[in-house]
């Protein structure tokens, strides 16, 4: 599928900002799109319970989100079917099955990393899912769980969801999960990473489309990583710090355009600000996002402090982010 700006779904994978619970909302996600055009978006994910019993539209998004993609938590075949042809029908991009959460919450739902176990129920998953659409059907997924950490047990599972289930895209976490004994956060961080694990898939799987995640922290990284790999998944550094966005267009997809200014951008979030003010929205729901902008300039403390100190308050306006603006020193703005 070709998306509005004339990207497809795997050049855009070649970046991608990775799906992150109660971080990549639709907010989030319209703030990184004014940062770069190219890179490939997605949700939080959702689980299919959400979708077909929850109260509530959760395959909300913006059309300026596009190419976007929606990170699905299920096992149930028929029920991930089901929203992959809503999702389709809404417009988004891409389908993507969650393989790598370890939270205990996840698992307790037979969904998320504890189904690397199981390749014949994802393969399964991810058929139904294909047979239903014509858009991408991806699978995110670890190196390994627990014990079951060789690079056998990751090469029967790849092969087994690609040959039964067809899915040609592979994201590959490059850390094993432990599904009991550590917390999400640690999962993220006390497993070593294995970035040659991936390479060495590309290598034994030349004709998938296969990406890497994980403690990937500056455009350079990308740069190297996609010597070896098809795609890079950025998770919280993009988060966190998201200017390193901002050469994305032009160091990673070659696009000749100027870069913007820190300052440019959140001037481009007035509109979209007022319009969610206008429909009910939450100040404080906006800016949570945008506090690290300037992270590490000048001025950037008093900043995050103001806008944090401010814009859950009652009433919170556009005028909160116009007086924690001004506490940047302009010249510095570059």
């Amino acid at each position: 599928m070709t998306t509005p700006n004339n990207t497809s779904k795997y050049a855009a994978s070649r970046l991608s900002i990775a799906p992150m619970l109660d971080w990549t909302d639709r907010h989030c996600r319209y703030f990184h799109r004014l940062l770069t055009q190219e890179a490939l978006l997605y949700t939080e994910m959702v689980t299919t319970g959400a979708i077909i019993h929850g109260k509530g539209d959760f395959l909300a998004y913006n059309q300026e989100e596009h190419p976007v993609a929606l990170q699905l938590g299920g096992s149930n075949a028929a029920d991930l079917a089901t929203c992959a042809k809503l999702a389709q029908e809404r417009g988004y991009d891409e389908i993507n099955l969650n393989v790598g959460c370890p939270s205990d919450r996840v698992q307790n739902g037979r969904f998320g990393a504890c189904l690397m176990g199981e390749p014949d129920l994802v393969a399964g998953c991810i058929k139904a899912m294909k047979d239903v659409v014509d858009i991408p059907v991806t699978v995110k997924t670890r190196i390994g769980i627990d014990d079951q950490d060789s690079y056998e047990f990751l090469t029967t599972f790849i092969s087994k969801v690609h040959e039964s289930g067809g899915c040609n895209d592979f994201t590959i976490h490059a850390r094993k999960a432990w599904l009991s004994g550590l917390s999400p956060k640690e999962n993220r961080e006390i497993p070593p990473l294995d970035y040659e694990r991936a390479y060495q898939l590309k290598k034994d799987f030349p004709h998938l489309n296969i990406g890497l995640n994980g403690g990937v922290k500056t455009l350079a990284d990308t740069v190297e990583h996609l010597q070896h790999v098809d795609g890079v998944m950025v998770g919280r550094e993009a988060y966190q710090s998201p200017y390193i966005l901002a050469e994305v267009d032009q160091q990673i997809f070659g696009r000749d355009k100027p870069i913007k200014k820190r300052s440019q951008v959140v001037h481009e979030m007035y509109p979209y600000i007022e319009s969610q003010l206008e429909q009910g929205a939450y100040l404080g729901h906006i800016t949570r996002h945008m506090l690290g902008l300037f992270q590490s300039m000048p001025g950037a403390r008093q900043w995050r402090r103001y806008i944090s100190e401010n814009a859950h308050k009652k009433g919170a306006g556009i005028e909160v982010v116009e007086t924690a603006l001004a506490k940047i020193p302009k010249e510095l703005d570059v």
